[in-house]
Parts: C-alpha cells; sequence; structure tokens
C-alpha cells in the first residue's frame, strides 16, 4: 500500500494535531563519536566566549 493513501494523510494530520508543543532543542544531545566531538567543541567555544566577556 502506498503511504500517501488517503487514510494514511488523515492518520498523519490527527497524529500532528495530537503533539505536545515543545520547546526547540539548543544543542544536539546523543552518544555517537560525532554529537560528542560536537558538544566538546561548542562548551569550548561557549567558555571561551564566557571568558572574554
Amino acid at each position: 500500500m502506498s503511504k500517501t493513501s488517503l487514510k494514511n494523510i488523515q492518520k498523519q494530520k490527527k497524529k500532528a494535531r495530537r503533539t505536545i508543543d515543545r520547546p526547540t532543542q539548543t544543542r544536539i544531545q546523543g552518544n555517537t563519536a560525532a554529537a560528542r566531538k560536537r558538544l566538546k567543541k561548542l562548551s569550548g567555544l561557549a567558555r571561551a566566549k564566557k571568558a572574554s566577556a
């Protein structure tokens, strides 16, 4: 069955209406090597910015 059938579209719309509004993420989260590296870099930049201010 195709993903864009009328029933599936209606189902997606109903699910979208039920979602809870959440604030957008300010930083990435995760435990992968790439994510950890990015967090480490961002924290370093934040520390440098705080120290210069």
